[in-house]
């Protein structure tokens, strides 16, 4: 084991103690370790919206060189108008209401790379007097599924199914039954090697298909009943509710030579 060649002083009392753990609780600290992961997005907001603190991820995925050209600003003045609402529609919700996004599926656009999908939370930031006074939060991508888990081949064989059926009715009990397992296991370990509940699953299959079907000339009612909707309006909330922008939206920005994908 490497050996610091000056150790380190010992910390002697309580106030030392509380000392280092607010250094460790600032988001300047955090910030810097989540420089370091390529694969999560951080943010933290003031009450009005405005980034305070980015990570070069955020940064290098809104095209941007340095971190300075985002700080200060809100989505609406980083990201196109119909998705900059959306994330700043979002925000608003935890700061006034002081609720928690969590696990929430979340389909990205950035300037210098395809569409991803990503997991999201984002939880608000209180003041010693107890008022919300902005939020933080990361996104992080979907990670590769788990190979090496023992469940793993009845699982995997799930997600086939998912991926050649989803235009037709799927039931959890049904994905289960073809996994020779109950609900409950089948619910965990989908989650547990694919990161993803079988709903959030489902729903990403189906979105990810309609988001290529979107490049088309095809109406988005044909594209609902090629994605498993019966009904274009579910459609049309589903994929509003996971990319932040509706159909005919997304379609316009894939249709901007820089957004294209």
């Amino acid at each position: 084991m490497h050996q610091l060649s000056t150790p380190l002083p010992p910390i002697r009392s309580e106030i030392e103690l509380q000392q280092l753990a607010q250094a460790l609780a600032t988001p300047f600290f955090a910030e810097a370790l989540f420089d370091q992961l390529d694969d999560v997005v951080f943010f933290v907001k003031d009450a009005g919206g405005r980034y305070r603190i980015v990570n070069e991820t955020l940064m290098r995925r809104c095209g941007c060189r340095q971190k300075s050209e985002i700080v200060g600003r809100t989505p609406l003045e980083v990201f196109p108008p119909e998705l900059g609402a959306c994330y700043v529609a979002q925000d608003q919700h935890v700061i006034r209401s002081g609720q928690v996004i969590q696990n929430q599926l979340e389909l990205h656009l950035y300037l210098s790379r395809a569409p991803g999908w990503c997991l999201t939370y984002k939880i608000p930031l209180f003041d010693h007097q107890g008022h919300i006074v902005g939020l933080t939060g990361i996104s992080r991508d979907l990670r590769m599924p788990d190979k090496g888990h023992p469940v793993y081949q009845r699982v995997a064989d799930v997600v086939t199914y998912i991926q050649n059926h989803y235009q037709q009715p799927l039931k959890i009990e049904q994905l289960a039954q073809i996994a020779h397992l109950s609900v409950a296991q089948f619910e965990r370990y989908m989650q547990r090697i694919f990161d993803l509940t079988p709903k959030q699953l489902i729903i990403k299959t189906r979105l990810q298909a309609a988001t290529q079907l979107l490049k088309s000339n095809m109406s988005i009612v044909e594209i609902a009943y090629s994605c498993g909707y019966t009904d274009h309006s579910a459609f049309s909330r589903q994929f509003k509710m996971t990319v932040g922008i509706s159909p005919s939206q997304y379609r316009s920005l894939l249709r901007q030579t820089r957004w294209h994908t």
